[in-house]
């Protein structure tokens, strides 16, 4: 098994923004733009774990990230088993997405063995995020089209971490991170696997992003409520795939007066 990676501190995160915000810049240009020494900087980029695994340096010692922070997030495509905006995925029959959902995951290693019930899980999966923007855009109108949505996230260039997610819903200013389990009861295992990937999430997406883990009980019905995350003051909500509605007003506030 990899070795966690651990979360970086907030100067390796903002080398790191500086990088991903841009087409390519060099370490003097992050050291004079963040007001860092040098060797602070060369510290960083030759040294920690976190560059090593979304970042890169071309051959005129420009580095780069490998999902850029802006929108659309260019990079995501190659780690995802679909990305795109919510208009291009809603526009897609069931076949046509569960095609490029095939093709998606053998370009990221993710393997379909059915054994598991995969790809059940994938259709269920997406039957729940059509009735999502269904009901979104009565709200908001044509506002979530140009939102951005991927599934089965994998990002796993080296040892050094695994970063997994089922479906990010990526607004204008937020990230929801949404665990599916085709279950009806709340396990306290999968409540901590929800938020796992969340600090990673947050370095990824940078500081402009605020990341908002769900647990999706697809079994479930009228179900929508906060979980405590295991000895933490740091709840979870989780709900049915009939109330997800309600996690993304929770944070969005649309239905408010």
């Amino acid at each position: 098994m990899p070795s966690p990676l651990r979360i970086a501190d907030d100067t390796e995160k903002a080398v790191c923004s500086a990088i991903c915000q841009r087409d390519g810049i060099k370490a003097r240009e992050i050291a004079a733009l963040l007001s860092l020494d040098r060797t602070t900087v060369n510290r960083i980029l030759y040294s920690s774990p976190l560059l090593h695994e979304i970042c890169w340096q071309d051959a005129d010692y420009r580095w780069h990230g490998i999902i850029r922070q802006a929108r659309p997030h260019w990079g995501l495509q190659e780690y995802a088993g679909y990305y795109g905006l919510v208009k291009e995925f809603i526009a897609l029959s069931e076949e046509t997405w569960m095609d490029r959902m095939a093709e998606g995951c053998a370009n990221i290693g993710r393997s379909l063995n059915d054994t598991r019930g995969v790809i059940h899980s994938f259709r269920d999966c997406r039957t729940q995020m059509i009735r999502l923007f269904d009901d979104l855009r009565q709200m908001l109108g044509r506002r979530c089209l140009d939102w951005e949505v991927a599934f089965e996230l994998r990002l796993k260039r080296a040892r050094h971490v695994r970063i997994y997610a089922d479906v990010l819903v990526i607004t204008e200013d937020k990230v929801f991170s949404l665990e599916f389990k085709m279950k009806d009861k709340i396990n306290p295992e999968e409540v901590g696997q929800s938020v796992k990937y969340s600090p990673y999430l947050e370095i990824i997406f940078g500081p402009r992003y605020d990341i908002i883990p769900a647990l999706v009980l697809t079994g479930a019905s009228e179900l929508f409520e906060f979980v405590r995350v295991g000895r933490e003051d740091a709840v979870l909500p989780v709900c049915s795939g009939d109330m997800l509605f309600n996690v993304f007003d929770e944070y969005l506030k649309f239905l408010s007066p």
